[in-house]
């Protein structure tokens, strides 16, 4: 690891949850700051809010003043997403996400839409997107997106990204400035994380197969 890419702890800030917390902190951070500036009186949605990025988004972005929708899958899960700040829990495997966020915003739609999903949710989420709304595609745990027709975008005059956090924090002020601004999060109480499994390096790949499957929530840990 080149030196130029650690950042140093705060004493209250244990090596666990570092571990739970920095990469995916992080990107909630370039996404809630930097992607799409959250302020208070938006309407966000947040693909998987029950999940280890979603359970940042979602209390930060409430921090923030943003009134905060996610779909979850389960009603542990929406529970979960409730305790972490989200308004408006969906159960996707109840409930058309769309006609329920249409519902939530009278009409609306949200400015912008978080999602980490891809190929399953990406359609969908640019129809919950408000005129001049934005979609940061920051993931793809379902498959990655097929090739589509950009016009799609001109019925609202939509804007579609595809962000990734080393760009983000190429330059290592980048880098400090992300990781000062998580750990104050942390420190004030706004971001808690909840590390839920801690698994054996050698059982990485059913953590990714769990992750696929949208079957976690909160954060895995592997231990080497």
């Amino acid at each position: 690891m080149p030196a130029d890419r650690l950042v140093k702890l705060p004493a209250r800030i244990e090596p666990k949850l570092a571990a739970a917390i920095l990469l995916k902190g992080m990107t909630a951070r370039y996404l809630l700051r930097k992607t799409f500036e959250v302020k208070r009186g938006h309407r966000i949605l947040v693909h998987a809010a029950a999940g280890g990025v979603g359970t940042l988004l979602c209390p930060w972005a409430k921090h923030l003043g943003a009134t905060v929708i996610g779909t979850v899958s389960t009603e542990e899960k929406a529970a979960r997403a409730r305790e972490n700040g989200c308004d408006h829990p969906i159960l996707y495997t109840q409930d058309d996400f769309v006609a329920r966020v249409k519902e939530i915003t009278g009409g609306a739609g949200v400015q912008v839409v978080y999602d980490s999903v891809g190929k399953d949710t990406f359609l969908k989420s640019l129809e919950c997107l408000a005129p001049l709304g934005m979609l940061a595609l920051y993931g793809q745990s379902s498959g990655p997106v097929a090739p589509f027709d950009v016009s799609v975008l001109a019925k609202r005059s939509l804007f579609l990204t595809r962000p990734g956090l080393p760009d983000y924090t190429a330059a290592r002020k980048d880098l400090l400035e992300s990781a000062s601004e998580l750990f104050e999060m942390v420190e004030k109480g706004v971001l808690r994380a909840r590390v839920e499994r801690t698994l054996p390096l050698r059982e990485a790949a059913q953590a990714h197969r769990d992750l696929e499957g949208r079957r976690t929530t909160g954060s895995t840990i592997l231990i080497p």
